[in-house]
Parts: structure tokens; C-alpha cells; sequence
């Protein structure tokens, strides 16, 4: 697995960027903003209806909205005003969340009303992340585009492991329809960051000619990543991560109850989810530094075949003394993936394609997390968890399996790929 041949010292610190300095504050608002969401929301749905299948639906709303709209967000923030497109989405997810305590307050708060917000505000961050993709690139330079994202995922995931404990202390004094109030503030807040972040961020211009519709722009978005040598293989190889992603995530409740003997009520658990956290974290960190050392086919192919075997290791462990190093290594393996897959987008996509490629790429990956989940369910249903796990790892050995046969392994530098998309 080759050594990149480029330069590193020349490139730009993100941290001398006063913009993105802004934009990242932002996305850390938002994100902690969203920790809070994650949990008063389905809480507050089961207190108002008792039915699990209500609460279950209420989680959905950060996936089935990339699903329905991802395509039409990906060409409109392509041919309109990437700035506005973001601020008019944090608007809308703000006057969504602070609609819950409005009706709280009048005594009219119905769970239909928290349903619909939990899917407006996914719906918002899909319009938000199609535009975010290719302001980022502006804003810091491609040549940057990997310590920006890896700063990027660092913020979030330490918001992540941060905020949710303090979040259920805040609900629990002033109960959830009211801590909703503060994440639709951290909206207004996220939003005037970035509004001073992108105040000179530019339109990108279109060719001459009659202007495309829609439609049009989604295939050649579409069209794009179907034939491009690198960011195909990719973006496909990230479904079969996410399908093994969705089932280790969807499961490990049972599996640390069935297969680990944690009890519900104890710390445990909780150290569970930290670990899977902590490798996510340090895959941030990491994946800037190996991008400036490896190529980028080999950053894939590794971490597909490390997250394999740390796979194995979460499937045979019977205690926490050889789950939670594993699961911290697989969860470093999956995160690099990701990583690594989105940095490569943003930096060989050209700037007109930034928000179709992007989501379309996003809608394919996240496609697997669902499926995954699911899958997991029936198979643990019908027999156990162990046996989940296994498909698991069937599913993700596959993965590494076809990195290896594809053009990854023998095209895995980006030079030439990023002079093509310079010129």
C-alpha cells in the first residue's frame, strides 16, 4: 500500500481561517444542540403515547428525509445560493423546535406535532448538508479539505460524548418539551455564525447556454459518480460499511445485555457507547495525518480488513475486558472509512457538482444502515445476537474483499485526479 508522493508542507493551516473557524463553531452548536433533540424527542413522544412503535417512528427522521429528498437538495444547492439555502434551513429546524414549548404551553402539544417536528428537522438538515458540502471546499481550499473535515467530525463527536449527559439533567428539570426550546436557540445561534462564515462565500457560475432543469442536474450529478475511477467504488464499498455498521449499532443494547451480562441500570452500558464514540474520535484525528502519508485506496482497504477483524473480536468476546478495545478499534476502522470517502468527494468533485455528488453519495451509504438494522433484527430474532454479528462480519469481510479486487487498490492516488479538477 503505497505512500502518497505530494508535498504537505505548503499546505494551508484551517486554523488560521477565521471562516471556517466560524463555520466549525457552528456545526459544534448545532451538534450539541442536537444531542439534546436526540434524546426529549422520542422521550417526549412515548410520555405523551406510551407506544413504542410511535416513539421508533419518531428516531426515523433523521434518515427517511435523506432518502426522499436528497436528490432535488443536491441539484437545488447547486443552482442557488449555497449561503441562503443553509440559513433558510436553520431557520426552519429553529421555528420548528421552538414550536414544541409554544404548544406545551398552550396545552395543545399532540405526539403528531412532535412526530412531524422530529421529520422537519431532518428534512431541514438534508438541505443544509447539500449545501454544506460544497461551501466547505470554498471556504477552506481543497487542499485542506482533509484536516477540515477531520476538525469537522472531531467537534461533533466530542459534542457527542459530552452533551447527552448533561442533556438528561436538563430534562429532568425542566422536562423535555422545554429543553427542545434550547436546541432550537442553538439553531439561531448556529445560523448567525454562519452567516458571518459565508458572508463572502461565492456563487458558483454556471456555463452559458439555456439553464438545465432539475431533473437534469440530478443525472449529471448521478452521471458523475457513476464513472468516476475513485469515488464509485468508493461510495458503493460505503454501503456494505454501513450495512455492518447499522446491524453493530442497532444491536449492541442486546448485545451488551445478552452477550455481555451489563446490566440495564448500570455504568456499564454507558461505557459501552463511549467506547464506540472514542474510536469515532480518534479516527478523526487520524484520518488527516494518514491521508498526508497513504494513498487514498489504501486508507479504504485497511480500514475495511481492520474493522473486519475487530469485528471478530466484538463477535467472540464473552466480557467488556476484550469488547470494548474491539469495539473502539472497529468503531476507528468504520469512521476512517467515512472519512475518508467524504474528504476524497468534496476534493475531486468539481465545485458546480458539489451538493448532487455528495448527496447522492450519502443517500447510497446511509442506504445501508437501515437495511443493516433491520437485518439484524429478523436474524437475532430467529436466533440470537452472536448470530447477528456473524452476518455482520460475513458483510463487512465481503467489503474488504471487493476494496481489494477493485481499482482502489491501483488508483488509489489523487494527484492527477485533483490537477484534472484544478484545471
Amino acid at each position: 500500500m503505497g505512500q502518497r508522493e505530494s508535498a504537505t508542507a505548503s499546505e494551508p493551516s484551517v486554523w488560521r481561517n477565521t471562516s471556517f473557524r466560524l463555520f466549525l463553531t457552528a456545526r459544534t452548536v448545532a451538534v450539541a444542540g442536537a444531542a439534546v433533540s436526540t434524546i426529549a424527542l422520542p422521550l417526549l413522544v412515548y410520555d405523551l403515547t406510551g407506544s413504542p412503535l410511535a416513539t421508533s417512528i419518531t428516531t426515523t427522521g433523521a434518515v427517511a428525509p435523506y432518502l426522499l429528498f436528497g436528490f432535488v437538495a443536491g441539484a437545488v444547492a447547486d443552482r442557488t445560493n449555497r449561503r441562503a439555502v443553509m440559513l433558510t434551513a436553520q431557520a426552519c429546524a429553529s421555528a420548528a423546535l421552538l414550536s414544541v414549548p409554544g404548544a406545551s404551553a398552550l396545552g395543545s402539544l399532540a405526539a403528531a406535532h412532535v412526530i412531524a417536528v422530529a421529520f422537519g428537522i431532518g428534512t431541514a438538515f438534508v438541505w443544509f448538508d447539500a449545501a454544506a458540502f460544497g461551501a466547505l471546499p470554498q471556504i477552506v481550499g481543497r487542499s485542506a479539505l482533509p484536516a477540515a473535515n477531520g476538525a469537522l467530525w472531531t467537534a461533533s463527536t466530542v459534542a457527542d460524548v459530552s452533551v447527552p449527559a448533561v442533556a438528561g439533567l436538563v430534562i429532568g428539570v425542566i422536562g423535555p418539551a422545554w429543553a427542545l426550546g434550547i436546541d432550537g436557540a442553538s439553531y439561531v445561534l448556529a445560523a448567525a455564525l454562519i452567516a458571518a462564515a459565508t458572508r463572502r462565500l461565492p456563487v458558483v457560475p454556471r456555463a452559458g447556454g439555456p439553464k438545465p432543469t432539475v431533473l437534469t442536474d440530478i443525472r449529471e450529478g448521478l452521471s458523475f459518480l457513476r464513472r468516476h475511477t475513485l469515488l464509485c467504488p468508493l461510495t458503493f464499498l460505503g454501503f456494505g460499511n454501513s450495512l455492518a455498521q447499522g446491524a453493530v449499532t442497532s444491536l449492541l443494547v442486546v448485545y451488551a445485555r445478552t452477550q455481555l451480562g451489563v446490566e440495564a441500570e448500570g455504568p456499564a452500558l454507558g461505557v459501552i457507547w463511549t467506547a464506540v464514540a472514542l474510536g469515532g474520535l480518534a479516527a478523526a484525528v487520524s484520518v488527516p495525518r494518514l491521508g498526508r502519508r497513504y494513498r487514498v485506496g489504501a486508507i479504504s482497504i485497511a480500514a475495511y480488513a481492520t474493522g473486519t477483524v475487530a469485528l471478530v473480536g466484538v463477535l467472540v468476546a464473552d466480557g467488556l475486558t476484550l469488547a470494548l478495545p474491539a469495539l473502539v478499534v472497529y468503531s476507528w476502522a468504520a469512521t476512517c472509512a467515512i472519512l475518508n470517502g467524504i474528504g476524497v468527494r468534496q476534493q475531486l468533485t468539481p465545485d458546480r457538482l458539489q451538493g448532487r455528488v455528495n448527496t447522492t453519495a450519502r443517500m447510497i451509504a446511509w442506504g445501508g444502515t437501515p437495511l443493516g438494522a433491520v437485518g439484524a433484527g429478523v436474524i437475532a430474532q430467529m436466533s440470537d445476537v452472536r448470530s447477528a454479528y456473524a452476518a455482520a462480519v460475513v458483510c463487512l469481510g465481503v467489503t474488504a474483499v471487493v476494496a481489494w479486487c477493485s481499482p482502489l487498490r491501483t488508483h488509489g492516488d489523487i494527484s492527477r485526479l485533483l490537477a484534472e479538477v484544478a484545471e
